[in-house]
């Protein structure tokens, strides 16, 4: 008799066929009865690291809701899991699918640290802010063996680069030292992303990602360090989350945070089907509801791509949203102007001629 094996939590229930590859598979039905009476699982769920090598890691955005331009990702595929990521497409581009195989087959870029070097010592090069990262989390639990985030860091500590740092990971706190460090001159900001203060909504809707306490702690260690730290409340799930706004912003000012901002959901490609599966799984006694009220923030569709109003939505319910977002901001965090990251700190270490620019 096979031994029972507990398998890892996901968010996505499903699987759902690549939309770019011409040929699928399904399992056979006398298969899945033989596993279901052997007690054997149909497919491995544990993780799978896969190299790969790009000849660049620096990416450029072109989307005007998107407020930097150069961002660079260690990894494909998150092991989150978060069920609303809008990352989850792009999986589809290496030839996975955005479900399951998004949060268990993650690739990976050990070259990074060398490919940014190699891109600021380019001719002519002149510093611009780079988020890490713009897709997915460069803090996601692949990252505690693998410190690539780690030596992307020491890059930019060595060239005195400007860099904004976007997570939902308490292991930020491991590179304390490097970020301290940058930001002694003006060099980062780090932006926490928080979206709910249920861990009962959190586990089955982000399972592997940091607790909200933890993620507070963060956000807390970080701002007495000196770290400029944005909040990031997204995404804004109606019926979901969405009552939480204002205890979001409270705590996130309670503990030190400098700024917050909010992001409503948009479940752009596939990932609306993939979301309907687990509204319906977790949530069957509001699950309608939330999808008519995305709906109503969407023109009637859960999947919008329209620039200018997908981050923020349209329609009575998300004019709600924005504003019991203000009252929450303007009563606990009053807005106030943040000083632009500091590009004049650039240098190439070993070039003499830095100590006379």
């Amino acid at each position: 008799m096979g031994v029972k094996r507990k398998s890892l939590v996901r968010g996505a229930q499903t699987n759902p066929s690549n939309r770019f590859l011409k040929a699928s598979y399904e399992w056979r039905d006398d298969y899945l009865e033989y596993c279901r009476l052997e007690d054997e699982p149909i497919e491995s769920e544990r993780t799978k690291l896969i190299q790969v090598f790009p000849k660049t890691i620096v990416t450029k955005n072109s989307s005007p809701d998107v407020p930097f331009t150069w961002s660079i990702n260690p990894y494909q595929g998150c092991e989150h899991g978060c069920i609303y990521c809008y990352a989850r497409n792009s999986h589809e581009y290496w030839g996975y699918s955005m479900g399951k195989d998004f949060e268990r087959t993650i690739l990976y870029k050990p070259d990074a640290p060398k490919l940014l070097e190699k891109w600021f010592r380019k001719r002519g090069y002149k510093p611009e802010m780079i988020a890490l990262s713009g897709n997915t989390d460069c803090y996601q639990p692949a990252e505690r063996k693998l410190k690539i985030t780690r030596e992307i860091l020491k890059v930019f500590t060595d060239y005195r680069h400007p860099t904004g740092m976007i997570t939902k990971n308490a292991l930020i706190l491991r590179d304390l030292d490097l970020i301290q460090d940058l930001s002694k001159d003006n060099l980062v900001r780090v932006t926490m992303s928080i979206t709910t203060l249920n861990e009962d909504l959190r586990r089955v809707m982000e399972p592997r990602t940091s607790s909200i306490r933890n993620r507070l702690k963060a956000v807390e260690v970080l701002s007495k360090a000196g770290v400029h730290v944005n909040v990031n409340l997204a995404p804004i799930i109606p019926a979901l989350n969405s009552h939480e706004l204002f205890d979001l912003v409270k705590a996130a000012a309670d503990h030190g945070a400098k700024s917050v901002n909010y992001i409503m959901v948009r479940l752009n490609g596939q990932i609306s089907d993939i979301f309907e599966d687990w509204v319906y799984e977790h949530y069957p006694d509001r699950a309608d509801k939330v999808l008519n009220l995305i709906r109503a923030a969407h023109d009637g569709t859960l999947n919008d791509s329209e620039w200018g109003k997908r981050m923020k939505g349209t329609g009575e319910n998300a004019e709600q949203i924005k504003a019991m977002f203000k009252v929450a901001r303007d009563r606990f965090l009053p807005k106030t102007e943040t000083p632009p990251l500091n590009t004049e700190a650039f240098r190439i270490p070993g070039r003499q001629l830095n100590l006379f620019s």
